[in-house]
């Protein structure tokens, strides 16, 4: 018998912890559509705003052997057009156990609350509120990110304008990570996700003596900022009742189990598609239950946490 890779957030069954992260397919139905017929228990929009966002100028994105470093600069439609997307989304995921996360930001807490009650028109399964991009401006994506009691605010604003389950998604780049998370619960968050890309970083070119990102800054992901995320992912736990999807360079089933073992419920993957192509959900998920059944786990829940024994 195969080990139960199920999992229950916020009320709502996922097949497998595996969790497609926001950013890395963009905004279109069809593409994430295609990712979910891989094997996974959820995908998640690129984050969306009030009014479209044109973004970064190209060069945006760059790869070496550990980690990945982008400016894309929270490019969107517009929470208008995304409503309709997510719709599309929905309805090609109907014959799929796959659950819709609708990833959203802005630049002030009303303007945050006004499009979670419009994305919430979609009926996402969940809404997640993106306040932790290190390389956007603040007048894009808020200046709240570091501050527990602005995140609190937040949080009860959103709820105020949604009954669908809210994630807040954290920055590793604050002082005390395990407050925000805590703040976040307090103000009524359903779950946290965590975490957002790691930096700002840069990276030059060596011919010309310049940064290649034309936003000359960006944010890391990749197997190089796992171990900051799974440090992140384990103070969390510590402070927090509620789910915790954890993510930050999980490109196998091992870095899976490494994540649940410090608290996660579920695990979000993005930079590991650039590593080992759209297929890597049913990659982890084959390798993950390797694992469980190697360990003699039948279950997710008999290793969740055992870091904090």
């Amino acid at each position: 018998m195969n080990p139960d890779l199920s999992v229950n957030l916020c009320g709502n069954k996922f097949k497998n912890p595996l969790i497609l992260a926001s950013g890395l397919l963009g905004n279109d139905a069809a593409l994430m559509f295609r990712v979910a017929h891989t094997g996974l228990g959820a995908v998640t929009t690129k984050s969306c705003s009030l009014l479209p966002c044109k973004g970064n100028e190209n060069p945006t994105v760059l790869a070496w052997e550990v980690g990945i470093i982008n400016a894309v600069g929270l490019t969107n439609p517009g929470v208008e057009e995304e409503i309709e997307e997510i719709k599309k989304l929905k309805n090609l995921l109907r014959n799929l156990k796959t659950l819709v996360i609708a990833s959203i930001f802005g630049p002030t807490i009303e303007e945050i609350g006004q499009v979670a009650r419009k994305i919430s028109q979609a009926k996402p399964d969940f809404i997640e509120i993106n306040i932790s991009c290190p390389h956007a401006d603040p007048s894009v994506r808020g200046s709240f990110y570091a501050s527990p009691e602005a995140t609190k605010r937040l949080t009860q604003a959103v709820k105020k304008n949604t009954s669908i389950p809210i994630i807040i998604k954290l920055s590793p780049n604050v002082a005390d990570i395990a407050s925000i998370a805590k703040a976040a619960q307090d103000g009524g968050a359903d779950a946290i996700s965590a975490i957002n890309t790691v930096g700002p970083g840069m990276v030059i070119d060596l011919e010309s003596g310049k940064p290649i990102l034309a936003n000359k800054v960006g944010g890391i992901s990749g197997p190089a900022i796992k171990p900051i995320a799974i440090r992140c992912v384990w103070q969390i736990a510590q402070v927090v009742k509620i789910p915790i999807i954890g993510m930050g360079g999980v490109t196998s089933g091992e870095d899976a189990a490494e994540m649940i073992m410090v608290g996660a419920t579920a695990v979000g993957i993005g930079s590991a598609i650039h590593y080992r192509g759209m297929n890597v959900f049913s990659k982890i998920t084959k390798e993950l239950e390797e694992f469980m059944r190697t360990h003699d786990y039948k279950s997710l829940n008999q290793f969740r946490g055992i870091a904090h024994e």
